[in-house]
């Protein structure tokens, strides 16, 4: 049967790719991504066929991958981090229908959430909600509704595609949603580049965040209650009853 592997590939640096995609990479004809990721991993994979489709062209990329599983190719389709956090997985699934005879697999990878919290210390340690304040796909009205909801309920929340040249301010008004509910000196935390050239982190308040300028390559991390600065690191206690 044709294959396709959807694969995570980590957050950038080769040696946090699981062992498992390198080696699906490796056993596979043709990879398929977005440039960016595709740059990340071609260094490696070298005697691959590379394929690639830009931004705004992920119905394209998935027919172009399961056009060439049917001519035969194993295939494998990369996201970064993982495939099924805000990735392809679901698209290549529903596209999926059109194309019975080829078979889907999911390999699984670090999400940013993961890689970015491992920079910073423990911020991940108690539940957590993850949300993206890209409003390209998903009305602001909702996001807003989901910070705050996340807020009121003392969730650690990490936040995907904090800002871009159209979204300069939203990181400001996710801040100050979530200041309705937390307090301004909430511990909070940015990983910039996770995993890649140039990896930078910073611990801070949730006041100070408010003010800081960040992009796409950044996620964020703002704390709960409970969570705590320690050494430089952001620190969440795994329970409320911890002394």
């Amino acid at each position: 049967m044709n294959k396709i592997y959807i694969v995570g590939i980590g957050p950038g640096e080769y040696e946090q790719m699981t062992i498992k995609a390198a080696e699906v990479l490796k056993g596979c004809d043709t990879i398929i991504g977005y440039t960016v990721y595709v740059n990340l991993v071609k260094e490696h994979f070298a005697d691959k066929e590379f394929l690639t489709t830009p931004m705004t062209k992920e119905v394209d990329r998935c027919v172009l991958a399961f056009e060439e599983a049917m001519k035969g190719k194993t295939v494998a389709m990369i996201c970064s981090g993982d495939a099924g956090v805000y990735g392809m997985t679901g698209l290549m699934y529903e596209i999926g229908v059109r194309y019975p005879e080829v078979e889907l697999e999911t390999i699984t990878g670090v999400t940013a959430a993961i890689g970015g919290a491992g920079v910073l210390g423990a911020p991940l340690i108690h539940d957590f909600a993850v949300i993206s304040l890209s409003d390209l796909l998903t009305p602001w009205e909702k996001i807003e509704k989901r910070l705050l909801n996340a807020a009121e309920a003392d969730f650690c929340t990490v936040l995907y595609n904090p800002s871009s040249k159209k979204r300069k301010d939203y990181l400001q008004k996710a801040c100050d949603l979530t200041m309705q509910f937390k307090s301004p000196d909430t511990v909070c935390g940015i990983v910039a580049n996770i995993g890649r050239e140039g990896q930078e982190m910073k611990v801070m308040s949730l006041k100070e965040l408010r003010d800081i300028q960040v992009d796409m390559f950044t996620t964020v991390f703002i704390g709960n209650s409970q969570t705590k600065e320690i050494g430089g690191k952001m620190v969440t206690p795994r329970g409320y009853r911890h002394e």
